[in-house]
C-alpha cells in the first residue's frame, strides 16, 4: 500500500525512494545527516545561480512585503521591469513577453500562437526532443516519455535532427550531417505541404535528449526554410537560456532569430515557478487588434517577476554568461576529452558552455549504447548504479538513458567543478 502523501511525477508510486534535503548553498546541498553533494545538474538544469543566492532571496522577500500577488488584468511595475530585462537580453526582434508558470505552459502558448497566427494546423518537431509534460507539449516531444500517451500529438510531424555520433543520415563529418539533416527537413516540408505547417519547434541545443549541439549552419538553414514558406520558428530555450550554453540564449551562438522563444528554468533559477514566451514581430502584429485566446491566473506573478529582475541582474553583474563559456572551454572540455581518451566506456563527450553530456557505450567500435535507448522503468539498473556511486563520492549529476549529463550552476567555483568532474571520472574508471 502506498502511504506517501505526495503523488510523485514520472514514478510508480510504491517504488519511490527519495533523499530528504535539508538545505543548500551555492553549488552544494545536503541532508539532515550532514551528507553533502555537489549539484552537478543544477537540480533539473534550472539552478543557474545556485542554492539560496542572497540577491534573489532578498528580492522575493522585499516583493512579498509590498505585494504578493496580482491578477494579470492589472499592471505592476515589477512585471514590466521583468519583461524589459528579458527583452534586453533576448535575440533581436522580440516585442513582448507572455508570462506563464513554467516551461511546458510556455510551449503550449507558443504552439497556440503559431497556429492562430498562421491559420495552419501542423507542427514539425524533432524525434530527440523534450518540450514538457502537458498534453500539447508532450505532443511535440519526441522521446520515449510520450509513448504511454498515444492520444497526444495531433498535427505533429516528427523529423530527425543532426546527431553525428548516431547519424540517421550515415554522415561521417559535421558538414555532411548538417547538409543531410537539412535536406531531410526540406523534403519533409515538401511532403507535408508547407502551406499546412504553422511552425517548426526546435531546441537549439537538445537538452535532456543528450546535449546535442548542432553543426554550424544548421539552425540558419532551418531559419531559411521557415522564411521561404511563411513557417514560424519556435526556439525552445527552456533548458538552454540565460547563459547555460555560454551565451544568453543558445540561438545566439549561431545568430539565429526565432519568431517565438520559450523560456523558464534559468530566468530565475527556479526560485519561484515561472516561464514565458518571447513574442516576435509577426505574432505581435497579428494580435495587435485581435484578442489572444488564452491566459493564466498567475501570469506575471509579482514574486516570480521580482526573482527574474534580480536574477538577470546577477547574471549581468557577475559576468556569469561569459564565465560559463570560459569554464566550458578551459575546464570541462579538456577534462571530459581526457576521460574519453582513457576510458573505453566513454563513447563521446559533447557540449557547450556549462551544458555537457558523457555518452556511455558497451562497445566503442560499434557504438552500442551501454543501456537501451528506451530503458525500462525510470532508470536502467546499470545507470542507477553509476548514479549511486557518484552520490557516494559526493557528486550528483543527472543520469538519463545511456548518458551522464552535467549542467552545474553557473556560480560553481572552478575548484569544485574540477573536483566534481574528477569524481565522475573515478566512478566511470572503477
Amino acid at each position: 500500500m502506498v502511504s506517501d502523501p505526495v503523488f510523485h511525477p514520472w514514478a510508480a508510486q510504491a517504488k519511490v525512494v527519495q533523499e530528504t534535503v535539508a538545505g543548500g548553498s551555492g553549488a552544494w546541498f545536503w541532508n539532515h545527516d550532514g551528507e553533502r553533494w555537489l549539484d552537478l545538474h543544477s537540480q533539473l538544469g534550472n539552478l543557474h545561480l545556485g542554492h539560496q543566492h542572497p540577491a534573489v532571496v532578498a528580492a522575493v522577500t522585499e516583493q512579498a512585503a509590498r505585494l504578493c500577488t496580482l491578477a494579470p488584468s492589472f499592471r505592476a511595475d515589477v512585471r514590466d521591469e521583468a519583461a524589459r530585462r528579458i527583452l534586453d537580453v533576448a535575440p533581436a526582434g522580440g516585442r513582448s513577453v507572455l508570462f506563464t508558470t513554467g516551461g511546458a505552459e510556455a510551449v503550449e502558448h507558443a504552439l497556440r500562437m503559431a497556429r492562430v497566427t498562421t491559420g495552419r494546423p501542423k507542427i514539425l518537431a524533432a524525434h530527440r526532443s523534450y518540450h514538457g509534460a502537458t498534453d500539447g507539449a508532450m505532443g511535440v516531444t519526441g522521446d520515449p516519455r510520450r509513448w504511454p500517451l498515444p492520444a497526444t500529438g495531433a498535427g505533429t510531424v516528427r523529423f530527425s535532427g543532426p546527431y553525428r555520433y548516431r547519424s540517421d543520415f550515415h554522415a561521417t563529418t559535421e558538414v555532411e550531417e548538417r547538409d543531410r539533416a537539412l535536406e531531410h527537413l526540406y523534403r519533409l516540408v515538401a511532403y507535408e505541404g508547407p502551406e499546412s505547417i504553422a511552425a517548426i519547434i526546435i531546441e537549439p541545443v537538445a537538452g535532456s535528449n543528450g546535449v546535442l549541439v548542432p553543426p554550424d549552419g544548421y539552425l540558419a538553414g532551418v531559419r531559411a526554410l521557415c522564411d521561404e514558406h511563411g513557417i514560424l520558428l519556435i526556439a525552445d530555450e527552456v533548458m538552454t537560456g540565460f547563459g547555460r550554453c555560454g551565451a544568453w540564449f543558445a540561438t545566439d551562438l549561431w545568430q539565429v532569430r526565432p519568431d517565438l522563444m520559450t523560456f523558464a528554468k534559468g530566468v530565475n533559477s527556479g526560485y519561484v515557478p515561472v516561464g514565458g514566451v518571447v513574442v516576435g514581430e509577426r505574432v505581435a502584429e497579428h494580435f495587435a487588434e485581435r484578442p489572444y485566446p488564452g491566459g493564466l491566473t498567475y501570469s506575471g506573478h509579482p514574486l516570480a517577476c521580482a526573482s527574474i529582475v534580480a536574477s538577470i541582474g546577477v547574471l549581468r553583474d557577475e559576468g556569469l554568461v561569459s564565465r560559463a563559456a570560459q569554464l566550458g572551454e578551459t575546464v570541462v572540455r579538456p577534462l571530459l576529452q581526457d576521460l574519453a581518451a582513457r576510458l573505453p566506456v566513454v563513447g563521446e563527450v559533447r557540449g557547450t558552455g556549462l551544458a555537457w553530456a558523457i555518452e556511455l557505450v558497451a562497445d566503442r567500435a560499434t557504438r552500442e549504447p551501454l543501456v537501451p535507448y528506451a530503458a525500462p522503468g525510470r532508470l536502467h539498473p546499470r545507470m542507477a548504479e553509476i548514479l549511486r556511486a557518484c552520490r557516494l563520492r559526493g557528486v550528483w549529476p543527472f543520469v538519463a538513458a545511456n548518458r551522464i549529463h552535467l549542467f552545474p550552476p553557473l556560480v560553481i567555483t572552478e575548484d569544485d567543478l574540477r573536483a566534481g568532474l574528477t569524481e565522475v571520472g573515478a566512478v566511470l574508471a572503477g
